[in-house]
């Protein structure tokens, strides 16, 4: 069993910025609600024009790369975060001793009470387990009575946790099943970096370890990430951090992609090689922006430093693949992926 090296207080907000995501001051200028920054004509030769959404699911962002995700007979939850406790990021004071809290009423507010049909949620599926995408999958776990994907990292801590054993699947990458009227694949992935190269809070579980207490005490013990498939063909790809394995999207050619932002202009042609190995996709909408240490109102807030990262990736992503929308949604409008 390896536990995080990271623990200790005032590490500089630079340097994990780019790592734990963006959590800065301010409103990102110009966001009215979930929209497009733009797609624009293409002037040389394109891929085909795919079919529109057929309305078949809803996805609604819960900020971070969160997503709550509804079809006719099923919910999803990726990486549901909406406690969104202080650490000190914003502030440029982070304390990797902070402890761990869930805020039950938030959840319901965001999600619907247990036991409702708005409420009711099928399935979680969780990236990695850093704090701010997995700290309240275990409380949804059991009050909601979920299953949980996850690695085996995020299967020994649910455990920890108070999670049955019934309720989680340990998921590793190339695995296809059915998820209700869903079809979900599973894809290896890779966790971002700081703006030095290191990840933080590197580590992974292999036996249940005592139970979490701090944001220090859940790792990243490997990342994946999420295709989703309705039945009429049409796919989205989740992501929960912002690197992947390139040879691992290469032919999967989806429709949208949900792309976190933090370390785009730290990973190596991040737009790149990404629109190269899925194709040029009809839509990439941008998350992991917004400040998670906020309440969960509109609009999402976030600072100058990831407005201009988020420019640059834009701009980038419009020369390169001049057909594809890029899309920024608002905290709980439901966008029409599938």
């Amino acid at each position: 069993m390896t536990t995080p090296t990271t623990s200790r207080r005032g590490l500089s907000r630079r340097t994990l910025m780019t790592g734990a995501g963006t959590a800065a001051l301010g409103v990102l200028g110009g966001v009215t609600g979930a929209r497009a920054l733009g797609a624009t004509p293409a002037t040389a030769a394109t891929p085909a024009t795919p079919t529109p959404p057929t309305g078949f699911a809803t996805f609604s962002w819960l900020g971070t790369s969160g997503w709550k995700i509804r079809t006719p007979t099923t919910t999803v939850l990726l990486d549901p975060y909406v406690t969104r406790f202080d650490t000190g990021l914003a502030k440029g004071a982070f304390d990797a001793t902070t402890r761990l809290r869930v805020d039950a009423a938030a959840l319901d507010r965001a999600l619907g009470a247990p036991g409702t049909a708005d409420g009711a949620v099928d399935s979680i599926l969780v990236t990695h387990t850093h704090w701010d995408h997995f700290s309240d999958v275990p409380h949804l776990a059991r009050t909601r009575g979920a299953m949980v994907f996850t690695t085996l990292t995020g299967y020994h801590l649910a455990r920890a946790m108070g999670v049955p054993q019934g309720q989680l699947a340990v998921v590793r990458g190339g695995e296809e099943m059915h998820l209700g009227d869903l079809v979900l694949r599973v894809v290896p992935s890779l966790h971002s970096r700081t703006a030095s190269g290191a990840l933080l809070f590197p580590g992974v579980h292999t036996q249940a370890p005592r139970r979490p207490r701090t944001i220090a005490d859940l790792p990243e013990g490997d990342t994946l990430s999420y295709l989703l498939r309705s039945p009429q063909g049409r796919s989205v790809l989740l992501l929960g951090g912002s690197d992947y394995d390139d040879q691992a999207l290469r032919g999967l050619r989806v429709d949208t992609v949900a792309l976190p932002v933090p370390s785009t202009d730290t990973t190596a042609d991040f737009a790149g090689r990404l629109l190269t190995a899925l194709e040029q996709p009809r839509q990439v909408v941008l998350v992991h922006w917004d400040d998670f240490e906020s309440p969960l109102t509109n609009p999402p807030r976030a600072g100058e430093e990831t407005r201009r990262r988020m420019n640059d990736l834009t701009a980038r992503i419009r020369r390169i693949s001049p057909r594809t929308e890029v899309v920024v949604p608002r905290y709980g409008v439901p966008l029409d992926l599938l």
